[in-house]
């Protein structure tokens, strides 16, 4: 039977998922939860719920889900300690560090690879499951087809159910660190989305980046028929009434039994949910805010809703068997639908004087388990005639034997992982180039025109225009800029033959699965931004993996790229717009449609974000409204061997300029201002994120 993952923010949460009848719950540890701000559990804490979740027969995952520094390192290995130890079923994890420390430590604790790992096709599969996980969580974003196709390969898939949806894809939205140093790869999201934001040149106020909560309770048994392993309900942040109503309401939908909808609405939604990326119809009907009326209805309901938690979800039958013999204690057998068994014994009967115990009267005692998990199956007596016992006695011993079985049944479901404690950074490390080097990326062919590549040692292309690129300009010193989402792996395969014909062989790979599309097609490989590297050991992992060079996550500070103890040479994201969200749903199409794209958003304070159209590909990338300008801040990096600059609305004449800037190109007492017109900044790489 699919899986039912609730979500769990806090013990009362774990409470309501229990009772409602959830089958695994995942929570989150005081240290490197996604969910930072939500209560989450001590270690204490979390031992308590492995307890009380394994003897109901429910798995717990707990998430180490941000990225990490390297001065983290320790305290996360210490973290997965505690879970190999404890029994946790499961780490849901996104840094590439946490396979590290589970290969050399412990290499028999199951690891599943968080949705901000951005898995969305059969290669990013592939290497989810070499590199260790056992189920990929995937991107919110597939439709159907793809699901059920990603489903039948080679590891377990977790898809997002119900909940909240961020607008951009999970572990690719950098807004709220690059505004206010939250970032959501930390835990800390500050949900710019959900302000207001216009797509359109409008007076009224709008909210063109909040999408609506999602829902596919309808549609479940479609997801089940197409072989997702586990489904997945967001709001570790929420009540546990949520919680409840969304654990039982997709356990009703799974039997194909009526779930009460509207509940399930008013206890939190933003006017209503949408299943529009499951059909593949995204649009003006996926967007929506919470509103005054949305959180009265929610106040109305609650009462009711506590009624689905009140008492305990039977989660096993029990057989009795009672034994009443002259001489002996009294003995109590007790057996789960399992086969876990207990016993008891209690006190030597009397004689009867009045009327002696029979069948009738123990069965009356045994069958009360109202605050059990249990419901009474069967009972076998052995009562000698004429000898009698208390009810308080046998109520006594139902309750002694319940509880044993309890314990039994705990230790039944944990498995426990041996963890052997080793050193994390003894891998060779290199030393930095002595003069960093100028690599490029474009977004337009004409861009390339009159560039000094003497200048430049590798300069990335869209795919898109790769081949036409290697027509024009030296192939060896291009390499394909890979497309941050793909909904056709096929046809990119196709593409990409095209282009390694043409004489390019340098890949600038987005996210996990172009690692595979690389090794495959024989290109060599460097990692761009997405892959969110901000350590070391992550650092090492996509070195294992064939990666020649890697662009770290411009989420780190200077001084925290310097102190990297580096397997492989390293760049940084050094010039042009910051992507802040990698979105397959437009907000400008949905406002405004694609003829009147007015090709930026605007904030409640005015500032105008640059919407980049990868139409061909299905997505677009929200920027910056200022651009990354580091040219004369060079002297305050250390441990950089090249430096990229990401062009975008950029001519020809200002992408030379720039270029010749980061090269040194000019007085550095009367810099080429020029370069760097309008609003610029320096980015995380000072101020870094919380």
């Amino acid at each position: 039977m699919t899986e039912i993952l609730a979500p769990c923010g806090s013990p009362e949460a774990l409470t309501a998922a229990l009772r409602a009848g959830c089958t695994a719950v995942y929570l989150g540890g005081e240290s490197f939860s996604a969910r930072q701000n939500a209560v989450n559990f001590t270690d204490g804490e979390i031992e308590k719920a492995v307890a009380e979740c394994h003897r109901r027969g429910v798995k717990v995952y707990r998430t180490i889900n941000t990225v990490l520094f390297d001065s983290q390192l320790e305290q996360c290995k210490a973290a997965v300690r505690h879970c190999a130890e404890t029994g946790v079923d499961g780490i849901i994890t996104q840094d590439l560090a946490l396979t590290e420390i589970v290969k050399k430590c412990c290499p028999d604790l199951t690891i599943h690879a968080s949705t901000q790992m951005t898995v969305h096709t059969a290669d990013g599969m592939e290497m989810t499951e070499r590199l260790g996980f056992s189920r990929a969580v995937l991107s919110r974003e597939l439709p159907l087809d793809i699901i059920r196709e990603l489903s039948s390969l080679c590891i377990e898939t977790e898809v997002f159910v119900h909940g909240a949806l961020c607008m951009s894809v999970s572990g690719q939205c950098y807004m709220s660190a690059v505004i206010g140093s939250r970032s959501a790869n930390r835990g800390l999201c500050a949900q710019a989305c959900r302000l207001p934001c216009k797509a359109v040149n409008d007076a009224g106020e709008r909210f063109d980046l909040s999408l609506k909560d999602m829902s596919y309770l309808d549609s479940i048994k479609s997801l089940a028929d197409a072989g997702v392993s586990s489904f997945k309900i967001e709001g570790r942040m929420k009540r546990p009434e949520y919680v409840a109503s969304a654990v039982r309401s997709l356990s009703l939908a799974l039997e194909g039994r009526p779930y009460d909808r509207q509940t399930l609405a008013d206890v939190f939604s933003r006017s209503g949910f949408t299943d529009g990326y499951l059909r593949g119809k995204t649009g003006r009907e996926m967007f929506g805010i919470r509103q005054k009326e949305d959180v009265k209805a929610a106040a109305k309901v609650f009462p009711a809703i506590h009624d689905i938690y009140r008492r305990e979800e039977k989660r096993s039958g029990i057989s009795f068997r009672f034994c009443l013999q002259s001489g002996k204690p009294v003995r109590l057998y007790a057996e789960d639908d399992q086969g876990n068994r207990a016993e008891v014994s209690g006190s030597i009967p009397e004689t009867a004087q009045n009327k002696a115990c029979c069948a009738e009267t123990a069965e009356k005692q045994l069958s009360k388990l109202g605050d059990t998990i249990y419901s009474f199956n069967t009972a076998e007596y052995d009562i000698e005639d004429g000898l009698f016992i208390s009810p308080s006695e046998i109520n006594d011993l139902r309750r002694q034997v319940c509880r044993k079985l309890d314990g039994i049944r705990t230790e039944s479901y944990t498995r426990r992982v041996k963890f052997t404690d080793c050193g994390l950074l003894d891998f060779p490390k290199i030393k930095t180039a002595e003069a960093a080097k100028i690599r490029i990326a474009v977004s337009r062919l004409e861009q390339l025109d009159g560039i000094d590549f003497s200048l430049v040692e590798l300069c990335a292309v869209p795919l898109d225009i790769a081949v036409k690129a290697a027509e024009s300009f030296p192939a060896d010193k291009l390499a394909v800029s890979m497309p941050r989402f793909t909904f056709d792996e096929k046809l990119q395969k196709e593409r990409l033959k095209a282009v390694k014909k043409a004489g390019i062989s340098a890949m600038l790979a987005t996210n996990l699965a172009h690692v595979r599309a690389a090794e495959e097609l024989g290109f060599e490989l460097h990692t761009d931004f997405g892959f969110n590297l901000t350590n070391s050991c992550a650092l090492n992992a996509v070195k294992k993996l064939g990666a020649v060079d890697s662009v770290v996550s411009f989420e780190l500070k200077a001084q925290q790229i310097a102190a990297l103890k580096k397997p492989l040479p390293i760049g940084i994201f050094a010039y042009g717009r910051l992507p802040l969200m990698l979105t397959v749903n437009c907000p400008i199409a949905q406002a405004a449609g694609c003829r009147k794209c007015t090709g930026c958003v605007t904030d409640r304070t005015g500032r105008k974000f640059p919407v980049k159209c990868s139409r061909k590909e299905g997505y677009v990338e929200i920027m910056n409204s200022e651009k990354l300008y580091l040219a004369d801040k060079t002297d305050r990096f250390r441990g950089i061997d090249f430096y990229m600059l990401y062009f975008s609305d950029e001519s020809c004449g200002e992408v030379k300029r720039i270029i010749s800037a980061y090269a040194g190109q000019y007085n550095k007492d009367k810099p080429d201002r020029s370069a760097r017109d309008g609003n610029i900044t320096a980015g995380l790489y000072f101020r870094g994120v919380m």
